[in-house]
């Protein structure tokens, strides 16, 4: 008996509609996920951005937040403004930005310090590899060992000898624990046998108050806020902490010319956002920031304050964080400050 061709079946006219508006409903997805990161893309921003600062008003890492904030205002439009949130030697500042909305308009500004804090401070939990994601590198600058002309001290060497004939005696003034003037203090110590104390700041602006004044006698410091002071005789510059002289201050020696071999002590900022800001707005952010380095005033602006900017994009900068991290984190195990 011969098998009758079987009916091709047919499908429901319901189950057509239903087939055609799932297929709608995860093309329109789609396009709602593209349309969405283009959006956030061109969009961004269309509001004010935050620029988070752990360090005080008039500090060096202040006055750099604010020039190249400037800078990015003009270029993005909007304005990137500054929050300054003091303590804990910038920890307080990098908790804040860590937790606030990963949305592109919480930006914090990290440094040296932030890497340092890492191991400098047992209990804080906020990891940069697990809370922030790079942005790009700002810029990098020198330090300045500073003595108040009232101290008879006009080299390295004179304050080496001034320290031992009274140990433990002489106060420096540091912008916090963590931060580059109180590090570049005790990498001193460690590498020349001296036992300068430290008084801590909540930044750099009020460290440098008590420094005029006479208040404290001692002082490791970033160069922009005090040059004119060194210029003008208000503060005395005895040496520079880089390998090489500072282009601002060439008439003072390197610490490491000074009779301290191997001294090399550098300052570097960058920016950062929160963990899960979307990777458009961090592109956006870094194209932002190159563009605002590069503007004629904020170029000029930096290298009278004795800045050289440092162009990382975000996946350098997050490597480049990794190994300061790890750096410091065998510096302060090795000088026994993780506290």
């Amino acid at each position: 008996m011969r098998c009758q061709p079987t009916a091709q079946h047919k499908p429901h006219p319901l189950h057509t509609r239903i087939g055609r508006t799932a297929a709608a409903v995860v093309l329109a997805g789609f396009a709602v996920s593209a349309a969405t990161a283009t959006q956030a893309q061109t969009a961004y921003p269309n509001r004010p951005v935050k620029l988070v600062v752990g360090f005080a008003a008039g500090g060096p890492t202040d006055i750099l937040a604010r020039v190249v904030g400037a800078g990015l205002g003009k270029v993005a439009g909007e304005q990137f403004y500054v929050e300054n949130r003091t303590g804990a030697g910038g920890n307080i500042a990098t908790e804040a930005a860590a937790r606030a909305e990963p949305d592109g308009y919480t930006v914090q500004v990290t440094l040296m310090s932030s890497a340092v804090n890492e191991s400098l401070f047992k209990n804080f939990k906020i990891k940069f590899s697990d809370h922030f994601e790079p942005i790009g590198g700002i810029a990098h600058a020198g330090l300045v060992l500073l003595v108040h002309p009232t101290l008879d001290v006009n080299n390295v060497s004179d304050l080496i000898k001034l320290e031992k004939a009274k140990p433990g005696q002489l106060l420096y003034a540091s912008a916090g624990a963590g931060t580059a003037t109180h590090l570049a203090a005790e990498l001193f110590n460690f590498m020349t046998g001296t036992k300068l104390m430290p008084v801590h700041y909540k930044g750099g602006g009020e460290t440098i108050k008590d420094l005029l004044s006479g208040e404290m006698k001692i002082m490791f410091s970033t160069i922009p806020p005090v040059l004119g002071f060194v210029k003008d005789g208000r503060l005395r510059g005895i040496a520079t902490t880089g390998t090489t002289r500072d282009k601002v201050l060439p008439e003072l020696p390197t610490i490491a010319e000074s009779g301290v071999p191997g001294f090399d002590m550098p300052l570097w900022f960058g920016l950062a956002a929160p963990k899960g800001t979307p990777r458009p707005v961090i592109e956006k952010l870094n194209a932002t920031l190159k563009t605002a380095l590069a503007l004629p005033e904020v170029q000029e602006t930096l290298a009278k304050q004795g800045f050289t900017a440092l162009d990382l994009g975000p996946e350098e900068f997050g490597k480049f964080y990794a190994a300061e991290a790890d750096k410091w984190a065998k510096v302060v195990n090795a000088i026994g400050l993780a506290r």
